[in-house]
């Protein structure tokens, strides 16, 4: 099959959680035969027209001189360039940007399949009005898509309830960690099993306050690494309010995944605080670094990680668990999420189901228009998929 994949800045990836899916989804995809297309923002570092066999569209995106009207913009000039070619299946990865301008999607010759992603609208970090633009985005990538896409089982059901569409539930992936080096670690001035961590955007809804709150008042004072960007305004607030904490250490983001994994492996605990929607990625690689993880209550975590973690809903719990808690007494726990990833969430498995997914779309796509061969696939149609 052609597969376009749209709603990232591109790969290989040098920016966030869709841009790795991406990044994996592709080469996956061409592995089993089949040509792959990724759209790149112009200012992505790696300017070659192919990677890896994907072949790679660059599209004007202005967000380094607009902001974030740049990033409308970008989308706008993807689904363009989409426009003028024959692919059979787009994926679109999300909805914040795009979707405004679903309409223009080529939906004659081309399926159109959306990523659904978490609740955008949620979060906290965004205006009341941005907010609401969010939610009105989140309605058009349920009227512009064929098909839809729920990288959680909340996530799915919430799209059932709140627009009665039915969408296939396909989780991220991440890859097993086996070959722990104690020396990546060595950088960082800590001692394997004698520190916490967490991994995150620095934004409310990640409940990061939340667990520095909790690492404060522990009676334990083991170094506590903070990984994420911090030079944002949140991020200054929180370093501000932490400041005398002198275990707590802002490391900023690393993006070498073998120092992550590494840092994750020989913690004793990893915090994981995120409450908005989907199958968060960091999570997906915690598990796999065979790591004892304390997450934050909620249905998209309790889905995944079930009775295998240590869970928080305020900072009292947290301080509970970092006097407390020790990895070796939880190793049943560390185990049972690798076990997980190789089973349910190992990248070839997520990769056989997105290609699972676009044969069924694509033979129903046929089946279909044999029958109206110039319309677009009816939406009793669609449930054929499910």
């Amino acid at each position: 099959m052609n597969i376009a994949i749209i709603g990232t800045r591109g790969i290989p990836n040098h920016y966030g959680g869709f841009e790795q899916f991406a990044e994996y989804l592709a080469k996956g995809l061409v592995g089993r035969g089949h040509q792959i297309t990724v759209y790149n923002s112009h200012m992505h570092p790696y300017q070659e027209s192919e990677w890896n066999g994907v072949k790679l569209v660059h599209c004007y995106d202005p967000e380094d001189k607009w902001g974030t009207i740049g990033q409308f913009i970008y989308d706008l000039n993807c689904i363009k360039h989409a426009r003028s070619q024959s692919y059979d299946i787009i994926l679109q990865l999300g909805y914040t940007s795009s979707t405004v301008w679903g309409w223009m999607l080529p939906r004659e010759k081309s399926i159109i399949t959306t990523n659904m992603d978490g609740l955008e609208w949620k979060r906290s970090k965004y205006s009341k009005p941005v907010r609401a633009f969010l939610k009105k985005a989140e309605y058009l990538g349920t009227v512009f898509s064929d098909y839809w896409i729920s990288d959680s089982l909340g996530i799915q059901d919430y799209l059932k309830k709140e627009y009665n569409i039915s969408s296939t539930y396909i989780p991220y992936g991440a890859h097993p960690f086996e070959t722990a080096d104690v020396s990546k670690i060595a950088n960082y001035n800590i001692t394997p099993g004698n520190y916490n961590m967490l991994i995150a955007r620095l934004e409310p809804e990640n409940n990061v306050d939340t667990i520095l709150e909790g690492v404060s008042l522990a009676d334990k004072k083991v170094p506590f690494l903070v990984v994420g960007k911090h030079n944002t305004k949140y991020g200054e607030y929180l370093k501000s309010k932490y400041e005398k904490c002198e275990n707590i250490k802002f490391l900023g983001g690393i993006y070498d995944i073998n120092a992550l994994n590494n840092i994750r492996h020989f913690a004793n605990i990893y915090f994981h605080g995120h409450s908005v929607g989907g199958t968060n990625p960091s999570l997906l690689e915690a598990m796999a670094s065979h790591t004892l993880i304390c997450a934050h209550k909620n249905e998209f975590n309790t889905t995944i990680l079930e009775d295998d973690a240590l869970y928080f809903s305020n900072s009292e719990q947290v301080k509970a668990v970092v006097n407390s808690a020790r990895k070796e007494d939880y190793i049943s726990f560390a185990n049972h999420n690798l076990d997980k990833i190789k089973t349910i969430y190992e990248w070839d498995n997520i990769i056989e189901q997105y290609e699972n997914h676009f044969k069924t779309i694509y033979s129903t796509k046929h089946e279909i228009r044999e029958n109206n061969p110039a319309g677009r696939i009816p939406d009793q149609a669609k449930h054929l998929s499910r």
